[in-house]
């Protein structure tokens, strides 16, 4: 399996100034796991851009998108559907945030809009017990620190999912199916300079949802428990 490349599974692109400065979602996943470029194949699902059969990649990682999964966009479902065949392969996949909410609608969960609201900027997760066994996220401290911006969330875990992290905002912060499939809906390839451009690209909608973006923006901070997610992801592969 090691000559075969990891799969990102792009589904949109962060923001032009965020892109400008720092690179894409790949660049940041990549950077993270502590690969090259050349150990990837990157794949614009949003694009209508082809997947290759999942027994031709050494595992998945599926990005974030300013997409709502919620809205069954034709090249989403495909990119669902997809990804219920490589869980089923045994393929190893790593879903974050829009990829986290995409696997859980595949696996026959629920997404919508999180009825607690806007989440975003640098929170705290705590590991549940099945969180603490993990291959995965059992590389972490019970409670852990980490970038996260969404609006919808997953409702309802696919049959047989197992929580593994959550907080006060989100209960399904991160689940598991079997033994190689991961979804996180924070985004461990984010530090607490990308972060505060997503808080000050939303500023005007965060405040007339009561709350404080220069106070959220005051709050990020650096945090190295997201990469050691991407590091471990990319041993387990």
């Amino acid at each position: 399996m090691g000559h075969l490349p990891l799969l990102i599974v792009k589904t949109g692109s962060t923001l032009p100034a965020i892109a400008t400065r720092r690179g894409d979602f790949e660049d940041w996943i990549l950077g993270g796991m502590r690969l090259d470029a050349a150990a990837a194949r990157v794949v614009r699902v949003d694009r209508d851009e082809a997947l290759p059969s999942p027994g031709e990649v050494r595992g998945v990682v599926v990005t974030g998108s300013a997409a709502m999964v919620s809205d069954r966009a034709p090249w989403s479902e495909r990119t669902g559907q997809w990804l219920a065949r490589a869980t089923e392969a045994g393929t190893p996949i790593l879903g974050i945030c829009y990829g986290h909410q995409l696997l859980a609608h595949a696996l026959g969960g629920r997404v919508g809009m999180n009825p607690r609201g806007r989440e975003i900027g640098t929170i705290d997760v705590t590991l549940t017990e099945a969180g603490e066994r993990d291959a995965l996220l059992g590389v972490l401290p019970r409670r852990f620190r980490v970038q996260a911006t969404h609006l919808e969330a997953v409702l309802e875990l696919p049959p047989g999912a197992r929580v593994l992290a959550a907080n006060a905002l989100d209960p399904h912060q991160a689940f598991a199916i079997d033994d190689r499939c991961w979804a996180v809906q924070f985004h461990p390839e984010a530090d607490a300079e990308i972060i505060t451009g997503y808080i000050a690209a939303r500023a005007a909608l965060i405040r007339e949802e009561g709350q404080d973006p220069d106070a959220l923006i005051a709050r990020a901070t650096d945090t190295a428990h997201g990469a050691a997610i991407l590091r471990r992801f990319a041993e387990l592969m």
